[in-house]
């Protein structure tokens, strides 16, 4: 298999945890990739020139991050990431994902309109981005689950932190989400997150 990535995306580094706590890094080639640049080779298994993207050995095209971690959490071993399916530990841990991949959607907003030259940003939607990155945190820690178990859920939340620390480290989301902070800095201790941090 083979997953088009870059090292500072937290969408590709949530699939890059799922691999290694599935134990698929032999089984999954991780190819750095710069979107924007709009290769064939990505184009042909996301024509939307996002990563992630995986093509797996039957040579089928998966998109979308979590869609991505998802179907890897059935491929290897180890404690499921996800409960099983309709259960309400399911949903409980859906909902806290969701509530992570918000944040990383807004962050990925505010940092692409920062890269366009000062005079064309906007300080209109870069307020509102801001003002919804931390009311998104406020909301992440209400239902921030206690303690330190890994699923797909905290997964998610944890990278979104160190993500906000690395890009927009003024925003002071540790401050506003004193749950997701602790889980942050216990979750990047794993040897998951030590190999993919930033």
């Amino acid at each position: 298999m083979k997953l088009f990535m870059s090292a500072t995306s937290p969408f590709a580094r949530k699939v890059r945890i799922v691999i290694r706590e599935k134990g698929l890094t032999d089984k999954v080639e991780e190819v750095p990739f710069v979107p924007i640049e709009a290769k064939p080779e990505l184009l042909a298994i996301n024509p939307l020139s996002q990563i992630p993207a995986l093509i797996d050995d039957n040579g089928v095209s998966w998109t979308d991050s979590s869609l991505i971690a998802a179907w890897l959490d059935q491929q290897g071993g180890g404690p499921a990431l996800l409960p099983p399916a309709g259960t309400e530990d399911y949903w409980r841990v859906r909902r806290v994902e969701t509530a992570g991949m918000g944040l990383f959607e807004m962050m990925a907003k505010i940092v692409y309109e920062y890269r366009r030259p000062e005079n064309e940003r906007s300080p209109f939607w870069l307020g509102r981005w801001q003002d919804n990155l931390k009311r998104g945190f406020e909301h992440a820690e209400a239902i921030c689950p206690q303690g330190d178990a890994l699923d797909m859920g905290s997964l998610t939340l944890a990278v979104a932190g160190t993500f906000c620390d690395l890009r927009l480290f003024d925003i002071g989301w540790r401050s506003l989400a004193p749950r997701i902070s602790r889980l942050n800095e216990t979750l990047e201790k794993r040897q998951s997150f030590i190999d993919t941090r930033p």
